[in-house]
């Protein structure tokens, strides 16, 4: 991940409503949620949740399929992996590729939990 897309991918997340969302689709897995379920269970207006979910979109952080009339979104944990890499790269100041245990990406066990979940 280049250090463009980061920043981009980190400011996505630095806002409340963002990252609420993020972290629900995170938990949902790779079959993601529909744009008015997210709505729902946030409290926030169909508006509002679209130019946020935009942002994510843009950031990398999410996909979005169309499904009949509705749009579902997921979160994209290639990229969450990617962002969790770089910023465990130099982890210790080991180097990449020589972290500790204790520095190794825990999104790799996420992705590993999810893939068993769809299976």
């Amino acid at each position: 991940m280049q250090s463009s897309q980061v920043i981009e991918a980190l400011a996505a997340l630095a806002h409340e409503t963002r990252l609420a969302v993020y972290r629900m689709l995170v938990e949902r897995g790779p079959d993601g949620l529909a744009a008015g379920v997210i709505a729902e269970r946030l409290a926030i207006p169909p508006s509002s949740l679209t130019f946020h979910v935009q942002h994510l979109h843009r950031a990398g952080l999410v996909t979005q399929r169309r499904l009949s009339r509705q749009l579902i979104y997921a979160a994209d944990f290639a990229a969450m992996n990617g962002l969790v890499a770089f910023l465990t790269e130099n982890c210790c100041g080991r180097g990449a590729g020589a972290c500790l245990p204790l520095c190794e990406p825990a999104a790799d066990s996420a992705a590993a939990c999810c893939a068993a979940r769809s299976a």
